[in-house]
């Protein structure tokens, strides 16, 4: 490297200009280029490249340049010559420069390509001029356009900037570049290389009237560039750089007063729907005392403490929560034991080793059994084969119960519709309402995605996601209860009070044998309303002041077991019937 190039490498080049002077004072970017040439790998003479590449800017008032290109370009068979225009850059996330061509037309004085083309990247323009057929040897194209946006205000002054020759794909051997301008120019500078290369070109300075900047450069690899630099007193075009908002993420979702708008007025509008549809489809109807008559059952003055006149377990557990749950079948479950349909033993761990209990089926005409009643039973007493058993183990239920579960549950449902609590389903109607707030949510995600990618309005679809969201949350609760549904949930929740209290009313005239099957009666209810272990105290209590009682009725123990362990016994079964109900059978 010589002295002078390594000077220039460690400090940028200072032109001075005196006055009249046609020439710089001082230049080190010829060392450079002398470099850059001996750098760069010999060329056969009759290689494609661009032999010369002359450019004239001719600044004008709104900014607008007048661009003329004169190009020699050394063909080689091909009928196309191709240059890239850096026509955007990201200035910041949501916020582009721009630089606009128009105006394009090519000529040629001895038959060179002009008919031209452009195309369009994310950061630049490519324009190639093509001809009619292969072409060889050297020929000259004229290429003109209009350039806006390269001239921006600086401060008191404007700026011109622009890649004014280069962006080939081919070498150049030579590149210059004028700018003519209408006021004296303050000052120029020029840059070769890759865009926003600090490297200066081998040349550049202004006439002795400083109306003219001359900018040049030998040697340019391919996609290098030759960018002009020339500042212009205050006013000399009315020029400013063009800004596109971009369109990102950050844009698509941007909040302002427009879409913050939007997106309350239809949050407010899609959340008041979903209200409105709760409103009218989804409460149940209203029951007070003069309206009873309406249902089956009185209305409840003070605290009753009989369930309501026929209503079993498992209704009331659909009832309450408008859902047939494991625990509403368990309750059943104890309920057919009670009346008498099932037999609970309780297997003796130490023997077993384990805690388990056998259900055994009762010779008792099943005509009183409501359909869901009957279905559970012979889904507890018929076997894997199909065959009817007359004893099944808990543990056995475990894995293969769960398919027969659906079944009774489903029948549960028909069951309380069937009594006119509900006009549909409680299932099927939460089922609509839920994939209809799902398919909404889908719509919003679709209508979301297709506005963030299009517009600056995807707020909007989140309304819709929003929306969504709530109808299938608020699909649980549409279910709504009939005036006669009602009417027996009012007495029930009497009923569930008097359970949660555990206290045994005043039954001196009533004998322990009846106190056991009055208590135990209630129990099912218990299981359902979560107080097993409260009310299953009150059954051991009746129990104990039963002469020489150690069993109920329809639950047996094992060898010295009393009824002092009954209510950890049914805490104990309850649970584990729930589990094995509700098992389902690994693969």
């Amino acid at each position: 490297m010589s002295a002078l190039a390594a000077l220039c490498r460690l400090r940028p080049v200072v032109l001075a200009l005196a006055a009249g002077s046609l020439l710089p004072l001082a230049t080190c970017a010829s060392a450079a280029a002398g470099e850059r040439a001996a750098a760069l790998p010999r060329r056969a003479a009759d290689a494609e490249r661009v032999l010369q590449d002359d450019v004239a800017l001719a600044p004008g008032k709104g900014g607008v340049i007048r661009v003329k290109e004169t190009i020699v370009y050394q063909f080689a068979g091909h009928s196309t010559l191709q240059r890239t225009f850096p026509t955007r850059t990201h200035e910041s996330i949501t916020q582009d420069r721009v630089h606009e061509l128009g105006a394009l037309r090519a000529t040629s004085p001895d038959g060179g390509p002009t008919r031209v083309s452009t195309s369009t990247g994310d950061t630049d323009t490519t324009v190639k001029v093509t001809g009619s057929g292969k072409l060889t040897g050297r020929h000259t194209v004229v290429l003109e356009y209009d350039l806006r946006g390269a001239i921006d205000q600086l401060g008191s002054a404007e700026e011109l900037r622009w890649p004014a020759a280069g962006g080939w794909r081919v070498p150049v051997d030579e590149a210059t570049a004028t700018v003519d301008a209408t006021a004296m120019i303050r000052s120029v500078n020029c840059f070769a290389g890759p865009l926003k290369s600090t490297i200066g070109c081998t040349q550049y300075y202004t006439n002795h009237a400083h109306t003219q900047g001359v900018y040049s450069q030998r040697e340019m690899l391919p996609g290098e560039y030759l960018t002009v630099v020339a500042g212009l007193p205050p006013g000399t075009t009315g020029g400013r750089a063009i800004y596109e908002r971009r369109h990102t993420v950050a844009t698509a979702f941007s909040v302002n007063a427009v879409t913050g708008g939007v997106l309350l007025g239809l949050l407010v509008l899609l959340g008041g729907g979903v209200a409105v549809l709760y409103l009218l489809r989804g409460r149940d109807a209203r029951v007070v005392g003069k309206h009873a008559s309406v249902g089956d059952q009185a209305p409840v003055v003070g605290a009753e403490f009989e369930p309501p006149n026929g209503v079993r377990p498992g209704q009331i557990g659909t009832l309450i929560d408008e859902q047939a749950d494991v625990i509403d079948v368990t309750a059943t479950i104890v309920d057919l034991a009670v009346r008498g349909y099932l037999l609970i033993e309780e297997e003796d761990r130490a023997s077993t080793g384990r805690l388990d209990w056998t259900l055994r089926r009762l010779d008792r005409p099943v005509v009183d059994l409501l359909p869901y009643e009957r279905i559970l039973l012979d889904a507890l007493m018929t076997g894997r084969d199909g065959a009817p058993r007359d004893a099944v183990k808990l543990s056995e239920l475990g894995g293969t119960f769960a398919t027969k579960l659906a079944q009774v549950r489903a029948a549960m449902y028909d069951d309380v519709v069937k009594q006119g609590w509900f006009a549909r389903r409680p299932d099927t109607v939460r089922s609509r309402w839920t994939v209809s707030g799902i398919a909404l949510t889908v719509l919003g995600v679709a209508a979301t995605v297709a506005l963030a990618l299009t517009t600056e309005w995807a707020l909007a679809g989140l309304a819709l996601i929003i929306a969504g969201a709530a109808l299938a949350y608020g699909g649980q609760y549409m279910p709504a209860k009939t005036a006669r549904g009602s009417t027996v949930l009012a007495h029930t929740i009497g009923f569930r009070a008097f359970l949660e209290r555990g206290v045994i009313p005043d039954a001196e005239h009533t004998a322990s044998q009846q106190r056991i099957a009055l208590f135990s009666r209630f129990l099912p209810y218990a299981v359902v309303f979560g107080v097993v272990p409260k009310w299953a105290e009150t059954v051991k209590d009746a129990g104990e002041r039963a002469e020489g009682a150690d069993n109920l009725y329809w639950y047996e123990g094992p060898a010295e077991w009393d009824l002092s362990n009954f209510a950890e016994s049914m805490r104990t079964f309850t649970l584990a019937t729930s589990g094995s109900i509700s098992q389902s059978r690994g693969l």
